[in-house]
């Protein structure tokens, strides 16, 4: 099993490479774009997109709102985690 968390991408820093920043909960990494990319939605489309980010890659887009409920989602699994562990 994988766990794809939303980012939104806010930057393209290597277009050649497929290199983008991406937002995930205020917290922006570098991950790679090639699997989101093509030549309908070049490298440069994707600002504004949102994303789902494994191991340092955007497997697929998604829309903003599956974004938002599935970011709800893993804010209510880590409060029970906490809830659980106290």
């Amino acid at each position: 099993m994988c766990l794809g968390i939303p980012g939104q991408i806010v930057e393209i820093t290597d277009v050649k490479h497929k290199l983008a920043i991406v937002n995930i909960a205020g917290v922006k990494r570098q991950v790679n774009i090639a699997c989101i990319v093509d030549e309908q939605h070049p490298p440069e489309a994707c600002i504004g997109d949102w994303v789902l980010v494994h191991v340092g890659f955007a497997m697929n887009r998604i829309n903003e709102q599956e974004a938002a409920e599935t970011l709800q989602l893993l804010e209510e699994l880590a409060t029970a985690q906490a809830v659980i562990n106290t």
